[in-house]
């Protein structure tokens, strides 16, 4: 790789950050608690399924020039009552994006717990005003630095969750065994239907055009060059992403496989009693930083939905701040901080048609890319792509109220 090439990385380093939030914590360890090796093959596909998915969304923003979100608004203005269906998308994009921070903000108050013995809301308030204003530092310094030191984060994320298979490496033969697609009940479904539907998150999809589009608008670069180092950065970044997946899965059907661990918190215990204090707590730095690390992407992802789908006078600030109090309020009466990332995680299963469908519509529209539209082979593949995670993600509503 040339160092040329190079240069023009990034912005899926920073979508990336959604497919290691503490969602993705939760549901892994969860899932290899119970499962063992079992569904290994889960979270594989999810990856691959992942890269398609972004890899449109970058290339809709360096084709167009313009985002996801500002696309989709465009185009729901331009139907008979448009204001109507703007204020419906408008509605469901609110909802993820305060899904998506209670996700990552009670994650990181589990971590600060877990480390420092903090309360669970004083944490959280200090993970969303911490990521407010890392990401107003952080884009002060311009988008190179942004993604440099978001890729940082990501490497200590990696570093926390993989250092974990050294003190309890995994079986390879049970590893390659589960590889091989396949269930043991209803349950072992609904956690594989989780996994998945968790990976694919709507944010980062609307995220990933608008980082793309920025990075390279006014670049000396041709498009289609533009879109080879897409198509690299995405490979790279979410192959990253997915080995710390795996390895979460890993360790906990290595170390944790039979143990009750009905929460984060009681892996982090199992851990400490099976493996060591030190196993722990890098444990929980992970954690923590994955919180703080996807709390700060989530508030760029949705200071730019709310701009665009919502009401650009909204700042990144103000929006921080209304959807902090959703997370902070859950933790104050009481409610299990595991069992609310699975409940928004739930709550995001609905917004993923809202991105993935648009997403593969305009991309493979010719008015919209003009000769860069995808080719029929591209769009019958995202099309099964959608049908898949739909699918999978209804059996887990559907499961979930059953």
């Amino acid at each position: 790789m040339t160092r040329r090439t190079v240069a023009l990385l990034g912005p899926a380093f920073v979508a990336a950050m959604a497919y290691v939030d503490p969602g993705n914590v939760a549901a892994n360890l969860t899932a290899g608690a119970t499962f063992g090796y079992l569904l290994v093959w889960s979270l594989v596909l999810a990856c691959l399924m992942a890269m398609l998915v972004q890899y449109l969304s970058a290339k809709l923003g360096v084709v167009t020039g313009q985002s996801l979100s500002g696309l989709v608004r465009a185009s729901l203005l331009r139907r008979r009552r448009g204001k109507v269906w703007r204020a419906l998308y408008a509605a469901q994009a609110l909802a993820v994006a305060i899904a998506t921070d209670v996700a990552e903000v009670v994650g990181g108050a589990i971590a600060l717990n877990l480390l420092f013995g903090l309360p669970l809301p004083v944490g959280a308030v200090i993970v969303g005003l911490v990521a407010i204003v890392m990401l107003q530092w952080l884009r002060s310094h311009g988008e190179v630095f942004f993604e440099v030191l978001l890729i940082g984060v990501l490497a200590i994320i990696a570093i926390g969750f993989m250092t974990s298979l050294i003190w309890l490496p995994p079986d390879p033969a049970q590893v390659i065994g589960g590889l091989v697609p396949r269930f043991a009940g209803a349950e072992s479904l609904q956690l594989a239907a989780a996994m998945l539907g968790a990976t694919v998150m709507p944010h980062a999809v609307y995220l990933h055009s608008e980082l793309a589009r920025s990075r390279h608008e006014g670049s000396s670069e041709t498009v289609p060059r533009l879109l080879r180092v897409q198509r690299v950065d995405v490979m790279i970044a979410l192959t990253v992403a997915g080995v710390v997946n795996v390895s979460m899965l890993l360790f906990a059907a290595a170390a944790l496989r039979g143990a009750t661990v009905d929460s984060i918190e009681a892996a982090h215990g199992e851990v400490t009693a099976l493996v060591g204090p030190l196993a722990a707590t890098v444990f929980a730095i992970g954690l923590l930083f994955s919180g703080v690390g996807s709390a700060i992407v989530g508030t760029d992802a949705g200071a730019g939905m709310v701009r665009d789908l919502v009401s650009p006078k909204i700042t990144p600030t103000v929006r921080r701040l209304i959807t902090l109090v959703p997370a902070v309020a859950i933790l104050m009466i009481g409610l299990a901080p595991t069992q609310a990332l699975v409940q928004s995680q739930l709550v995001l299963s609905f917004g993923i048609g809202f991105a993935v469908v648009p997403l593969v519509v305009l991309t493979a529209s010719r008015r919209t890319m003009g000769d860069y539209r995808n080719p029929r082979w591209l769009t019958a593949a995202a099309w099964v792509v959608v049908a898949a995670v739909l699918s999978l993600n209804v059996a887990v509503v559907a499961t979930s109220f059953g």
